[in-house]
């Protein structure tokens, strides 16, 4: 007994489309944007969702390479590979594995964010990771949307302009002290 049905209800196929979203990783912590990636490569956000269906959408991150870990995590976060053969076990730091791949913190900590079934080497097939801002022209023509940076970043002093500056509020205003205050201090010390 077959059940044709079946194959056209976890999905809207008139509805259905594949987007390609932008995420900036300057400055960002590997994990607030592997939360970003894996919930738009899994297609949780699209209303016609289903978790037996591959509806995920392509994400493209860029500036892998100016990531940025809290504390001291460079030096003690490490990351570790065992391949089955005795004394193949490895280990390196975040420092080391960054200096060698600025792709591969963003890689490991968005397919570790991913569920652990069949779906999981085709989701990570839709992500696309650059350690710098220069996009290839087919992947950029393709970009249907930018997401927010989960953290905001303060800009520096050097970045904003001199109207800028004067138009920001003073927050106090230097007191001229006169000859009343000062005959009012000293009575009231006297």
């Amino acid at each position: 007994m077959s059940f044709p049905f079946l194959i056209f209800f976890p999905q809207q196929w008139a509805t259905f489309a594949r987007s390609w979203f932008l995420v900036d990783a300057r400055m960002q912590p590997p994990g607030k944007i592997a939360s970003m990636c894996s919930v738009r490569l899994q297609g949780k956000h699209k209303p016609i969702y289903h978790a037996l269906s591959d509806c995920g959408d392509h994400v493209v991150v860029i500036n892998s390479k100016h990531i940025a870990f809290s504390g001291n995590k460079w030096e003690q976060k490490v990351y570790s590979s065992h391949t089955g053969y005795p004394g193949s076990f490895k280990q390196v730091t975040a420092a080391q594995l960054h200096l060698k791949d600025p792709k591969a913190i963003v890689k490991l900590s968005v397919y570790g964010m991913l569920p652990r079934n069949l779906h999981r080497r085709t989701m990570m097939q839709r992500l696309h990771i650059f350690p710098e801002d220069e996009l290839p022209d087919d992947i950029r023509a393709n970009l249907t949307e930018e997401l927010l940076q989960p953290r905001q970043i303060p800009r520096k002093l050097s970045e904003y302009t001199q109207e800028e500056i004067d138009a920001f509020p003073s927050l106090w205003t230097p007191y001229v002290y006169t000859q009343t205050f000062f005959s009012f201090f000293f009575f009231l010390v006297l």
